[in-house]
């Protein structure tokens, strides 16, 4: 790798550039991995640990970036319970504006040389049919993966911020922002929800330090016992008015008290009051995958769009 270049906090800056102006025409066309929140969240929480392993190719018209490639290549995850997997595979993260589909080619063409002796996945929008043929074109068929009733793909939810219900905590439970509690207990929440995470404090830090973040939309429930029970980040695009929940968290132990529905509801109401007008939120689409869903669906989101994920076998030789 010592010829690529790694994926940078102004790339990212211009990425969600991207991300802003085909949601404005298309937004049925951005990839799970390349809306606002999402490419902030992931460099965010990932560059120190994993940035080594993320090369990135940008292409340009008139100034403006047109189409991105973010490879991630084989590394070591480190979970918060002590154990270490080894990613073995190449994944590749991807956007481009309509106006410029001829590139999708030359993004699969960078894909397949960066990564040449890897499986590689990717996961396009499954309503992008220009791109989908290109890349089977390629050789890219869809990812086994992605079958079955616990296939592993994810739809994006949306919905309107009018008629939002107000939030309802349990007694003794108050809702507060990262602002407020300060990063120890918000990185706790977060690792709490996800256990085994792979979050730091370094990775919140990284969070922090991408320039769409917020801690007043960063939002936590904190239990009577001062445990965070609950947390979620909203990403606030302010040029197309919508705000993104990601990522969307409850400890196990506090579970089934209707903590993760009242949280969306405040977010909702938050991401109103800034300047928002619609928001989105992604799950498993799956059958076997319903608790995420059904929470998102009791506060008035429906799936808007999903991806469609594709693997490349690695060639014997």
């Amino acid at each position: 790798m010592a010829n690529l270049e790694l994926v940078t906090a102004a790339d990212v800056q211009l990425m969600q550039g991207l991300a802003q102006r085909v949601t404005a025409i298309r937004p049925d066309l951005v990839n799970s991995d390349a809306s606002f929140g999402e490419l902030a969240w992931t460099w965010g929480k990932g560059h120190a640990s994993d940035g080594a392993s993320w090369p990135r190719r940008l292409w340009f018209a008139g100034g403006d970036l047109v189409a991105w490639s973010w490879a991630y290549l084989p590394h070591q995850v480190r979970r918060s319970d002590g154990s270490v997997k080894d990613v073995t595979g190449a994944y590749l993260a991807y956007q481009y504006d309509p106006d410029h589909a001829g590139l999708v080619d030359e993004v699969i063409d960078w894909y397949d040389a960066t990564a040449a002796d890897l499986e590689r996945t990717v996961l396009p929008s499954a309503a992008d049919e220009f791109a989908l043929k290109r890349w089977a074109a390629h050789g890219y068929e869809t990812d086994p993966a992605s079958l079955g009733d616990t296939a592993c793909w994810t739809q994006l939810n949306q919905r309107d911020l009018t008629d939002i219900e107000q939030p309802t905590l349990p007694a003794g439970f108050r809702f507060r922002t990262a602002d407020e509690v300060g990063p120890k207990a918000a990185v706790q929440a977060h690792i709490d929800a996800w256990a085994p995470s792979t979050y730091t404090a370094e990775g919140y830090e990284g969070v922090r330090q991408t320039a769409t973040y917020r801690g007043d939309l960063h939002i936590l429930v904190e239990a009577p016992d001062a445990t965070m029970a609950s947390s979620t980040i909203m990403w606030l695009d302010e040029a197309n008015k919508t705000a993104e929940f990601e990522p969307v968290g409850t400890h196990p132990d506090y579970r089934r008290m209707g903590l993760g529905r009242a949280l969306l509801l405040q977010g909702m109401q938050l991401a109103r009051a800034a300047g928002a007008i619609h928001t989105t939120v992604a799950c498993l689409g799956a059958p076997g995958h319903p608790a995420a869903r059904g929470l998102y669906y009791s506060v008035g989101f429906r799936e808007f769009s999903r991806d469609a994920p594709l693997i490349k076998y690695k060639t014997a030789g």
